[in-house]
């Protein structure tokens, strides 16, 4: 027995593909039997199974169960929830110690995929492939796992409420927030949570529907948070929160409307926890802001510019002892009386909590950020096998220039104008570019020498590639 994956669906931080062309039942019971294999190799036995509310979910659910108990896994079914809850039940379950959710993440209806977490670390990049290569060849372990169900959502949500802190009642009762499920998997816990916090609450979309029938789980995207502005605006509520399709990542918006970026968000949590933990290295990655790491030192934290890619912050944050880190995406990983993974439903407890614990409200906090100006995310297309070597041709070109550049993850150069970052995508046959400055002078500026650069290696920033 033997199994060949569809190249394009084993990436960096996951697994991923459309169902019944490139990702189908057969693929899932691999996965199972590989990550079973390396699993006991590892000294582990027990692994936790969730899945989001796409169509082709439960489908998937089944055979990757297969596979799992094929090569010897017990299997614990934690059933429909968000990434997040299945993260939740592998940390917080003494008798676990791998973790996989079937979720196709803000991917189209007809995507689904795998997030996996092993042993208590982030399982990506040489994990993944290994997967490819242990089906290829068929190195499975055999055996005959158990399966048993586990109620996990009651007590996950006890943990989300136990977020707030030491913060009071009375303060918290004031506030009213809109929330935006998205049709996601986030929907039902969402309603859990809510029906706990202190305050007024109006829920968007909490009804699980694969097809995403109201907008694109997607909440980096302006448009997806159309609902949601309309609905703070209409009921004058103080803030919104918006979820992607499967919860680990967070949007959100102000009392006026104002989208609050990754990194705007960052800022905020780390103004609250730096006034308890003094001096805590606070992660970002290199799309995010300079007024981040900027405002980070200014309140005494150490600020750390990383790469982009959850599962790589994840590792970098447990290296560094971090209490929190961000990425521009909306991905939040609190290390700080949390687990450090990314937790879109734990971040937004965190924000009505920082917001009552400094004493201000989101959209003061919102408008005390510097004004800059930015470039959105442009992502274009170059062919793979270019897109790393026409980012070392950019390194090559200015380590004889005069610039400050930080080559973290791609090129990111600063200016007396601002900042522009030029890096390959670690999953798609992308470039992705960013530029920021106080001007739009300036930016334009900033985008010129990005075109220039690009120009020199042969390349146009052709027309914007969607995720």
């Amino acid at each position: 027995m033997s199994h060949t994956f569809d190249p394009t669906t084993l990436r960096e931080y996951d697994i991923r593909g459309v169902i019944g062309e490139t990702l189908g039942p057969d693929d899932a019971r691999a996965i199972g039997r590989g990550f079973a294999t390396l699993l006991a190799a590892a000294g582990g036995r027990k692994v936790a199974v969730g899945y989001d509310g796409r169509i082709s979910s439960p489908m998937l659910e089944h055979a990757l169960i297969e596979g799992l108990t094929a090569s010897g896994c017990d299997v614990v079914r934690v059933g429909m929830g968000p990434t997040p809850m299945l993260y939740y039940a592998e940390a917080s379950a003494e008798d676990v110690q791998g973790g996989i959710q079937i979720t196709g993440s803000h991917n189209p209806a007809n995507y689904n995929g795998f997030k996996m977490v092993f042993m208590g670390r982030p399982f990506f990049g040489a994990d993944i492939q290994r997967l490819g290569e242990m089906a290829e060849s068929g190195e499975w372990a055999d055996g005959s796992g158990e399966v048993e169900s586990r109620e996990i959502m009651g007590e996950y949500i006890e943990r989300l409420v136990g977020g707030l802190g030491d913060v009071g009642h009375d303060r918290l009762s004031t506030l009213r927030i809109g929330w935006d499920a998205g049709n996601g998997a986030a929907g039902p816990a969402l309603e859990a949570l809510t029906a706990r916090l202190p305050g007024e609450h109006h829920l968007l979309f909490t009804e699980v529907d694969g097809n995403f029938p109201n907008h694109h789980p997607d909440p980096t995207v302006p448009e997806n948070l159309e609902d949601l502005r309309r609905l703070v605006a209409d009921k004058n509520l103080d803030f919104g929160v918006a979820f992607d399709g499967d919860g680990d990542r967070i949007g959100a918006i102000d009392g006026e409307g104002r989208i609050i970026w990754g990194d705007q968000l960052l800022m905020i949590y780390a103004e609250d926890l730096l006034g308890r933990l003094p001096s805590a290295t606070i992660i970002a990655d290199v799309k995010a802001s300079r007024a981040l790491f900027e405002r980070v030192a200014e309140l005494g934290g150490k600020p750390l510019m990383w790469k982009t890619g959850h599962s790589l912050i994840k590792s970098k944050m447990k290296e560094v002892s971090s209490p929190l880190a961000g990425e521009m995406s909306g991905h939040v990983f609190f290390a700080d009386e949390y687990y450090g993974f990314d937790d879109a439903l734990y971040a937004a407890v965190r924000l009505i909590a920082a917001s009552a614990r400094l004493g201000k409200s989101v959209t003061e906090l919102r408008s005390a950020m510097p004004d800059m100006v930015n470039t959105p995310e442009l992502r274009f297309q170059v062919d793979e096998s270019r897109k790393f070597a026409a980012i070392e041709e950019v390194k090559a070109r200015l380590a004889g220039s005069d610039l400050e550049v930080d080559g973290t993850d791609g090129v990111r150069v600063t200016t007396p104008d601002g900042w522009w970052l030029l890096r390959a995508s670690n999953t798609q046959d992308v470039l992705v570019a960013r530029a920021e400055s106080d001007s739009q002078e300036g930016l334009d500026r900033l985008v010129a020498q990005i075109d220039d650069q690009l120009e020199a290696s042969g390349l146009e920033r052709g027309p914007q590639a969607g995720h």
